[in-house]
């Protein structure tokens, strides 16, 4: 069974209090989730800061259209510097996913680092090799794109 690693970086012409604030916030999720993963936020945030030991939980439908329940925790947080959040319950065997900011001239650098594994040992790295390694990039993709819509281009 293979680990694998995703790695992302974006520069937004936004404040880095702009950054964190909307990225650490959950309610914003599904706005930067393609809408064929039908994602869903079940967790109410009542817009609290987030927190290590904070839960949230979804709804996401990866393949086939099927709805599955996932949640997450907040591990850990370093006020405008980053956040970890990890999977408790959800596809993946491991999903650790580590969101880093950083104050740049002119706007703001993030940087994404997803460490994940699948279940299914062999059968889950075929499945990875064909469709989850994809996907994911394409979710990616469309958050950058999204995100360039919605704060503009750096340095453009």
């Amino acid at each position: 069974m293979s680990h694998y690693v995703l790695k992302r970086v974006q520069k937004l012409p936004i404040s880095l209090d702009l950054a964190w604030d909307y990225f650490s916030s959950p309610d914003n999720l599904a706005e930067i989730t393609p809408s064929y993963m039908g994602f869903e936020v079940l967790s109410n945030s009542d817009s609290v800061k987030m927190y290590p030991g904070q839960i949230i939980t979804y709804y996401v439908k990866p393949l086939l259209g099927i709805k599955l329940f996932w949640m997450t925790e907040i591990t850990h947080v370093a006020d405008k510097k980053y956040f970890v959040d990890e999977q408790r319950f959800g596809p993946y065997t491991l999903w650790h996913h580590t969101h880093f900011f950083k104050e740049i001239p002119g706007g703001v650098e993030m940087r994404d680092q997803v460490h994940y594994k699948l279940p299914f040992g062999p059968l889950g790295d075929l499945v990875h090799g064909l469709f989850v390694k994809k996907q994911l990039e394409g979710i990616f993709a469309y958050r950058n794109q999204v995100l360039e819509k919605k704060f503009g281009r750096f340095g453009g």
